[in-house]
């Protein structure tokens, strides 16, 4: 049951993705372009984490690093997955950049998210006996992940109201009677 660690880990990671995405947007100090300054950094990153890293573990593990050798297959599926995930990422940005909060954007996204793999999974690997073989629990299962999705997203506690400064007002200016000059 190792890969339920690694299923966790992921979902953690992702869980603070949204958030993490949001802030680092913001935190560029450019409301016209901020999102994409951002989007430049999670490029990075991946390069740094999905380039580097399996070069590295490949390497220590004498597996060949001439990945344009690859199987064409393999190769061109994986480059689609990282399209297909990059392009996730930018929506998830310009989501933010049409006034999406975090909450609600990623609510949508990782309840929407499983309803597609699952129907695109059984469009490619259509199971025994076709579509009439789909156990109605399937269907309960999809309608309670878009109900979720939704309730989450309309029912999300609102963050604290901003605090207003403190009225400040001058008081009064009071004359006193001065003594008469001598």
């Amino acid at each position: 049951m190792a890969w339920l660690g690694w299923a966790f880990l992921t979902v953690v990671s992702w869980g603070v993705y949204g958030v993490f995405l949001h802030t680092g947007s913001l935190g560029m100090a450019d409301p016209a372009n901020g999102r994409i300054k951002a989007f430049l950094y999670v490029g990075l990153a991946y390069f740094l984490t999905a380039v580097l890293a399996p070069m590295a573990i490949l390497a220590a593990k004498g597996a060949s690093l001439a990945f344009w050798e690859y199987p064409a297959k393999g190769l061109w599926w994986s480059l689609i997955a990282g399209i297909v995930g990059a392009v996730g990422a930018l929506g998830v940005l310009l989501a933010f950049g049409a006034k999406g909060t975090p909450a609600v954007v990623m609510s949508i996204i990782f309840a929407g998210a499983p309803v597609v793999n699952a129907l695109y999974s059984i469009i490619a690997h259509p199971p025994e006996g076709g579509w009439g073989g789909i156990k109605p629990m399937f269907w309960v299962g999809i309608l309670l992940a878009a109900l979720g999705g939704t309730l989450v997203t309309f029912y999300k506690p609102a963050p604290p109201a901003p605090k207003k400064a403190a009225a400040v007002t001058a008081a009064p200016a009071t004359i006193e009677p001065q003594p008469p000059v001598k």
